[in-house]
């Protein structure tokens, strides 16, 4: 048992198990940014630290993410987790469903004295929405950092870049032939979406293509709102669209599916996140990938930095998105209307 310790402690934090024996046991030769790694990785395992070490409470992050069901979140959550493990924090993972919400997170979290908080696709997305609580964690001077684009706050942000995402999607279903491209978006106040729009329209100008409720939906971020706005983009004639997320995608395709047609042969469809298991959807979904990894380890960086009392950039870090091209778009062909 103790040899299997070890083993995935060692693992965990990314050294040997003879460095794991030596902090364990209290012996020189390791730098305190590795024992502090060791000692969350016991944590973290599952495992009771040995009796000399039980005094020392780990230093405690929170993640606060939406929810789970976009399997996006649960791919950061693992990532974010495993780099700050490795930087010798302990991840509180705070998901906003069940009544719980984000307000209510960061009151606990200050409760718990914190070290910091990393937060991904929450309220400081939604222009709308109440920020008190973010001017509350301003105003304490709590070490903070942003996945995806924000209000201002004075908070580092790391975000994939919109624009390039947007212009890759529209770009390859303009290289298929297609004219009539649609856009499924979030909520009119989620700050990605808005990008994401005001990048179409640039693309849509070059084409000569009108955006207006014709072309582009707003909507929650659930396969139910994606089927909601793809049934009425393919009513509106239009044949490739570009989704805001993954699920997003998969509710397009169920539309198309419910009004007789096919993906891609009638309606192509392109996706963004590239989330765990969208090769095995049918059709496999193209889509923008978030470089994911690259941006949590960032995330975790710069919070590094600043629990360590040292300035970081407050310029939003932008990441560069791939299409991942699959077989859920395909080149135009003409079809019978299916306007209303």
């Amino acid at each position: 048992m103790a040899q299997r310790r070890l083993s995935e402690v060692a693992k965990k934090v990314g050294v040997s198990e003879a460095t794991v024996s030596r902090v364990l046991n209290g012996k020189p030769g390791v730098s305190e940014a590795t024992r502090q790694a060791v000692l969350t990785a016991l944590d973290v395992l599952g495992y009771e630290r040995p009796t000399q070490l039980r005094g020392e409470r780990a230093r405690l992050v929170g993640l606060v993410l939406p929810e789970l069901q976009n399997p996006i979140f649960p791919a950061l959550a693992d990532v974010v987790g495993s780099a700050l493990a490795q930087q010798g924090f302990t991840p509180v993972l705070c998901t906003c469903t069940g009544g719980v919400s984000e307000p209510d997170y960061v009151e606990l979290l200050l409760a718990q004295q914190v070290s910091g908080v990393v937060f991904a696709g929450g309220s400081h997305a939604e222009e709308d929405a109440s920020h008190e609580h973010h001017y509350e964690l301003v105003r304490r001077k709590l070490p903070v950092v942003l996945v995806n684009a924000s209000i201002d706050l004075d908070y580092p942000v790391v975000s994939a870049d919109d624009a390039v995402a947007v212009e890759q999607a529209f770009g390859h279903l303009v290289a298929l032939g297609h004219q009539r491209i649609g856009m499924v978006l979030g909520p009119r106040d989620h700050i990605p979406s808005r990008r994401k729009l005001v990048a179409f329209r640039k693309c849509a100008e070059r084409i000569g293509m009108t955006v207006d409720e014709h072309s582009v939906g707003h909507t929650m971020f659930s396969i139910e709102g994606g089927q909601a706005v793809g049934t009425r983009l393919v009513q509106n004639g239009i044949t490739g669209m570009i989704c805001a997320s993954d699920p997003l995608a998969l509710g397009v395709i169920r539309a198309v599916r419910r009004l007789g047609l096919n993906t891609p042969d009638d309606i192509s469809v392109i996706g963004y996140d590239d989330s765990a298991l969208m090769t095995c959807t049918d059709p496999p979904l193209t889509t923008v990938r978030q470089p994911i990894e690259a941006m949590g380890r960032a995330a975790v960086e710069l919070l590094a930095a600043l629990i360590a009392g040292n300035e970081v950039s407050m310029e939003e870090l932008l990441f560069e998105p791939e299409l991942v091209v699959r077989a859920s778009a395909a080149p135009v062909r003409a079809r019978a209307s299916h306007t209303i």
